[in-house]
């Protein structure tokens, strides 16, 4: 069974940047898709970006052009950079596997990570 880390999250002021990692207890050359998700109390949780282990990517509307994921399968470990921050990026950070396609079928997931914007 997957198991999957995440680390990273903080607090930051809108404009600022952070860098999540998370570390995967298997070798990733065996995870087709791993994405981050990210959730707000209330809200359904979004998926943020996706990567494949053929390189497809994928990108929500809210964070293209500000947020870069990427996957190091000689580390195990998934990456997102975040830049350009604002508030309305303040969520709960979720990696999670799968092996259906970019967009759905996660089903090993992490325990989370704070990500805390300030205006």
């Amino acid at each position: 069974q997957v198991q999957l880390v995440e680390s990273g999250g903080g607090l930051v002021q809108a404009g600022g940047s952070l860098r999540l990692s998370c570390a995967a207890s298997v070798s990733m050359f065996s995870i087709n898709f791993m994405g981050w998700h990210r959730q707000v109390p209330g809200k359904e949780r979004e998926l943020v970006a996706s990567k494949s282990d053929a390189g497809s990517t994928y990108y929500a509307n809210s964070v293209a052009g500000r947020f870069t994921i990427s996957r190091d399968n000689v580390k195990n470990t998934l990456y997102l950079q975040m830049n350009s921050l604002k508030p309305e990026d303040t969520a709960i950070y979720y990696c999670a596997a799968g092996r259906v396609d970019l967009l759905r079928g996660y089903d090993v997931w992490g325990q989370g990570t704070q990500v805390t914007v300030s205006s």
